[in-house]
């Protein structure tokens, strides 16, 4: 398919001629910045075994609870089961209109759409959808199908599926297969990638009436399995289709390898680590430098069964650390942000707890060279900055900023001074051992942790607050309730993790935008309304060189920062993964985004 479009130009004598302007030829992938890296005729993506034997059972472990199958509402958010759409372990059920490369920033190859056509200022983008793409039914995924699910989401959806067509002026179905989506002036340069991994629903095998409502009966998908087992809350396995369509795609080749996926659910970490010490599932990732160091002495590493990887991090940090909920009064100030974050001891910490596995966080994509960590600002950040002389401090702007390099004793009186300051300057004083406010109330708050590994850290921080006669109750919830009151942002504080890419986009709005706060099951844990950081967001999505994205995230960054929405606190430099021996990835190195689950499988499989 080719798109003429047209410019109409006024020429001599006042005449009106329409001339060609651009040529829109479908291509077989996207890029954010540049070109894709694989051509129109790649046979596979690097880093997978385009010949791996199919075959054989996988089962994952993950910690929590669900009942729905149907991820794409509000009501089941937070408690829809693994698998169904999944980042992690691959979508098995639904699949979306493109596919994310995992060894590039920011890259899709066609999937359910086979090419896409754009232009140059993406103003719009068009669908052809392959035409042996087929639902587990047998029957075709046409554009109807597209455009169904678009105003399905629209009308019953959750975020951010529902806000989708926001950035919509026009869809229009152009044949049976190709459907095309003409934006607004609310898009930006990165929306139609974000549209392209829009998942595809089945018109005919969809009620509308009931979409809205929890549910464990599984749907008509078009992806690569079936969901053959639910045990409700605790277990769900998926088999894989002989008759998948996309098996031979090179999008698709040398992954699914699995005969059977299996996910079981625990009700805490410590749970999960058990259960996988005596085998009933088979691939952990790692999140504990502590754990790692210590808790593989069982048998089944002994005897081989269970084997350790590590993996060298080439992607940027995110963020870890203590979040401040500022729609809490006592958190409002940003003086006080500054004050708490001094007061939390790294050095401490990093070796009474962790053996000084971690490396201290200075920025949201510490390690990367998105980083605004170091440098100082360049004529492009100070330009987008320029309207909020405010919103940046000076050590940050310059590149001098870091955190304090405490003496490692929880009780640095270098550290505590700075603080106490800080703090006074806010109003504070202290009297008779208690931080009291200029109404004479004591400063005491609630941090809400998930595990025991957040209750270890923050019996640690809860020391070093008490010096300065601030009380902080730490309460350790449920995993529902947790996930409850993190939606309706019933909290003080607590503790998040924030992952960070190569190429940050609209994800940022929901955790950080003006629009997200008061949302409720957004992503805003901080509370954040701020027009620099939606200015820098805004600048972030709409560069269009890697040069200005580059300068635009570093201003985010450094807007962020200065903010002190989150008290950093560590990250590690590796993935760490451990899984029994029988389970095989693709040999050489991992790729950008790091080792790639969908990819990996049973060596025990029998041709």
């Amino acid at each position: 398919m080719r798109r003429m479009l047209a410019t109409i130009m006024v020429i001599a004598g006042g005449l009106v001629s329409v001339v060609p302007n651009a040529v829109a030829e479908p291509v077989h992938g996207i890029a954010m910045h540049g070109a894709p890296a694989l051509p129109a005729d790649f046979s596979h993506l690097p880093y997978v075994n385009p010949d791996a034997p199919k075959g054989g059972k996988v089962t994952y472990g993950v910690v929590g609870t669900f009942d729905s199958v149907r991820p794409f509402i509000v009501r089941s958010m937070r408690t829809h089961a693994r698998g169904v759409v999944d980042p992690e372990f691959g979508n098995l059920i639904y699949e979306t209109l493109m596919q994310r490369s995992q060894d590039e920033p920011f890259t899709l190859y066609g999937l359910l759409a086979e090419s896409v056509e754009w232009d140059e200022d993406r103003s719009f983008i068009q669908y052809n959808i392959n035409p042996a793409a087929r639902w587990s039914d047998g029957k075709p995924v046409t554009a109807d199908d597209v455009i169904f699910t678009m105003e399905l989401f629209k009308a019953k959806g959750r975020p951010p599926y529902s806000t989708r067509l926001n950035r919509v002026s026009k869809m229009e179905k152009i044949s049976d297969l190709s459907v095309r989506f003409a934006f607004n002036e609310e898009s930006n340069r990165e929306f139609p990638l974000i549209l392209s991994l829009s998942p595809v629903l089945p018109k005919h095998a969809t009620d509308p009436e009931t979409f809205d409502q929890s549910t464990l009966e599984p749907g008509i998908g078009s992806g690569p399995y079936l969901i053959s087992d639910i045990k409700p809350g605790e277990r769900i396995s998926f088999s894989r289709r002989e008759d998948y369509w996309a098996k031979d795609l090179p999008i698709k080749r040398g992954t699914d390898n699995y005969d059977d996926i299996v996910v079981e659910y625990f009700l805490s970490e410590t749970a999960q680590f058990e259960a996988f010490k005596k085998g009933v599932f088979d691939v952990y990732p790692d999140g504990s430098a502590t754990n790692w160091t210590r808790a593989y002495d069982f048998p089944a590493v002994t005897d081989g069964e269970v084997v350790r990887k590590e993996y060298d991090s080439k992607t940027p940090s995110g963020m870890y650390g203590f979040v401040f909920n500022t729609r809490r009064p006592m958190f409002q100030d940003v003086r006080v942000r500054r004050a708490f974050t001094l007061l939390f001891d790294f050095e401490w910490a990093n070796r009474s707890l962790y053996n000084n596995s971690y490396t201290r966080t200075h920025s949201f994509w510490d390690g990367s060279d998105l980083s605004s960590y170091g440098k100082p600002a360049d004529q492009r950040e100070r330009e987008i900055l320029a309207p909020f002389p405010d919103a940046v401090s000076a050590d940050i702007l310059d590149g001098t900023w870091t955190l304090p390099v405490t003496d490692g004793s929880a009780s640095d009186r270098k550290v505590q001074r700075a603080a106490l300051t800080l703090l006074q300057e806010a109003g504070f004083q202290i009297k008779g051992g208690k931080l009291l406010g200029a109404d004479g109330t004591p400063f005491a708050f609630d941090l809400m942790t998930q595990n025991e590994g957040q209750e270890k850290l923050a019996v640690a921080y809860q020391r070093s607050l008490a010096a300065l006669g601030i009380a902080m109750s730490i309460r350790t919830v449920d995993d529902a309730q947790y996930q409850q009151r993190s939606q309706t942002f019933d909290y003080d504080m607590i503790v998040k993790s924030y992952t960070s890419s190569l190429s940050p986009g609209a994800e940022q709005l929901t955790r950080w935008g003006s629009a997200s706060r008061d949302r409720e099951g957004s992503f805003n844990f901080a509370g954040v309304a701020s027009p620099a950081v939606d200015a820098t967001i805004d600048a972030m999505l709409n560069a269009r060189t890697a040069d200005d994205f580059r300068s635009s995230v570093r201003a985010f960054d450094r807007v962020l920062m200065s903010g002190h929405y989150v008290i950093p606190a560590f990250h590690l430099g590796k993935a760490r993964v451990a899984h029994r021996s029988r389970i095989a990835a693709p040999e050489g190195d991992p790729p950008l985004y790091g080792y790639y689950l969908p990819a990996w499988w049973d060596t025990s499989a029998k041709p």
